[in-house]
């Protein structure tokens, strides 16, 4: 769950400390006051797009950290796992935004991608926006609804996948029935192509080989003149050599060392000269015998190389790009070849199709069973949320196979008893569609995993005694889940356990917001407010302790 927010310059919050409890948590204030900037922040924190300047103005960057307890957040644990992070009860994410916007992000302190924040952020919160009854009006959403539901997400993406997967093997068999003849000439020439390349056994390796060996050869006589010359200068010239040279510093120094003892070290240095010189010369003396002019090698490699060259001309390529070459060719050949074995290539569209088929007539058995029981249970909550009559039904209408399955999701609505249930995008009025929205999104939330939930306005256009049942369920759907709920209604906020008020001045000039917990006496004066206005009076303050089931 969420347990801690903190803000540091952020839009016109320069900082904010916030603790969260479970269950169900109002947020509330005047218009204006900056109650969607508490919603901007987390939507940052877990990964959100940053899209304007939010920035404090002054300031060179914001900070935005969340705090969440894991401890039983298996989905987000696992996360962790996978990407190699180290797993806690804790888990602190963290967003940087600096004014010219740039950004960085932070689990646990380890420096992390948006994304990365964006994937586990999934695990942690479910964010519901005041405009979500409007997307209920696209059938993709309501089908979406509907898996959630029935718990089938994971195996509608499976059909999805084998749609995907059957309909690439499809457009493939077209395309080969549509060129066939230039399959076969592109694949005869392939064949040729990859038969010389074959013959050719080059491998990257030999290139960088080749060309070290040639430069060797090519250069033996000056090769064999210098490593003597060398040879000469080191110990075997006869008039001079460095190790004579070194030799008799070596006895020279043998003798001076027993006047001054501090020449000993120097003397073991040139000790260690000379044995080092021995060495290298008979290293160099062997390696000497060893060399020889090989004019037959030679022409050997330089006759290599051209051969590579050759064939390197001859594909456009360059030498080392040779074996990569023959691996694409050989790739599109067996594809090739695949289509050419008359029957092969069929005989895989026709096993993805069922594939398909079966995994899609599996998704409308879970999505038939699921659409009656969602059906009577927002039709149920359609009566608590005053449409009294009114009914709510899940169509499934076959139609031609897709991505989505073998039917169209459509929500229909009846507004009143004895109306035959339409469309919702046709029938429903605002006020209706908001109450509809937020039943559904009450009751799918409740199967889902993720342990927080915040709804952002979503009692958008209702009010009284339709208020005061979305305030309980809200509070019903506490028991279960984190909810933190921006509203307007008092009666709303009334029925939460948690109560944060927000509220803006103006300090020198400069606008600030605040957001704090009010205790008792604070939230009667914010509940009156939100039923009386400006005007509070006591009758308005009696009302509120009412809502709030305060006697004193």
């Amino acid at each position: 769950m969420l347990q801690a927010l903190s803000i540091r310059d952020f839009v016109i919050v320069d900082a904010l400390e916030l603790e969260f409890s479970a269950g169900y948590t109002a947020l509330t204030g005047e218009t204006g006051a900056g109650k969607s900037i508490l919603i901007d922040a987390l939507s940052l924190s877990l990964g959100a797009r940053n899209e304007g300047d939010v920035t404090r103005k002054g300031c060179d960057k914001a900070e935005i950290a969340t705090t969440f307890d894991i401890s039983g957040n298996q989905a987000a644990a696992d996360w962790l796992r996978a990407q190699e992070m180290a797993v806690d009860d804790s888990l602190i994410l963290r967003r940087v935004i600096y004014a010219d916007g740039r950004s960085r992000a932070f689990i646990n302190g380890v420096s992390a991608t948006v994304g990365q924040l964006r994937e586990i952020g999934e695990t942690l919160i479910d964010i519901y926006s005041q405009n979500a009854h409007h997307s209920l009006l696209k059938m993709a959403t309501q089908r979406e609804i509907l898996d959630a539901y029935a718990q089938a997400v994971p195996l509608a993406k499976d059909v999805a996948k084998s749609y995907k997967t059957w309909f690439q093997l499809h457009q493939q068999q077209l395309a080969y029935e549509k060129n066939a003849s230039e399959y076969a000439e592109e694949l005869a020439l392939l064949r040729d192509s990859t038969r010389e390349l074959s013959q050719l056994g080059f491998i990257a390796e030999e290139w960088l080989a080749l060309q070290q060996e040639h430069v060797r050869l090519s250069h033996g006589a000056s090769l064999l003149t210098g490593m003597e010359a060398s040879l000469q200068m080191m110990s075997e010239g006869e008039e001079v050599n460095a190790l004579d040279l070194l030799s008799q510093v070596q006895s020279k120094l043998a003798e001076l060392q027993v006047i001054d003892a501090g020449l000993q070290p120097i003397a073991e240095t040139v000790d260690s000269a000379v044995i080092q010189l021995e060495e290298a010369s008979r290293a160099l003396n062997r390696h000497l015998q060893k060399s020889e002019l090989d004019p037959e090698r030679l022409a050997e490699v330089e006759s290599r190389i051209q051969t590579i060259h050759t064939a390197a001309r001859k594909y456009r390529v360059k030498p080392d790009e040779l074996p990569a070459l023959l691996q694409q060719q050989q790739s599109r050949m067996a594809e090739l070849e695949t289509f050419a074995d008359d029957g092969a290539l069929a005989k895989q569209v026709q096993a993805a199709w069922q594939t398909y088929q079966q995994q899609a007539a599996a998704l409308s058995a879970v999505r038939h069973q699921a659409a009656q029981a969602l059906s009577e249970t927002i039709t149920g909550q359609m009566q608590a949320l005053s449409l009294k009559g009114g009914r709510f039904s899940v169509s499934l209408t076959p139609g031609e196979p897709a991505a989505y399955g073998l039917e169209q999701v459509e929500f229909m609505v009846a507004g009143h008893a004895g109306v035959e249930p339409r469309p919702l995008n046709k029938v429903a009025s605002g006020g209706e569609l908001s109450r509809i929205s937020l039943a559904l999104q009450v009751t799918t939330a409740s199967l889902g995993t993720v342990p927080c939930m915040i709804f952002d306005e979503v009692d958008v256009g209702i009010g009284g005694g339709v208020a005061e049942v979305v305030g309980r369920l809200l509070r019903e759907l506490g028991r279960h889940r984190q909810v933190l709920v921006i509203t307007h209604l008092a009666q709303v906020a009334s029925q939460a356990q948690q109560h944060l008020q927000v509220s803006k001045s103006e300090q020198q000039g400069v606008t600030l917001s605040r957001i704090h917990a009010l205790n008792v006496h604070e939230r009667i004066e914010e509940i009156a407010r939100m039923l009386g206005g400006l005007q509070i009076t006591e009758a308005t303050r009696q009302h509120a302790k009412e809502m709030l089931g305060v006697t004193a």
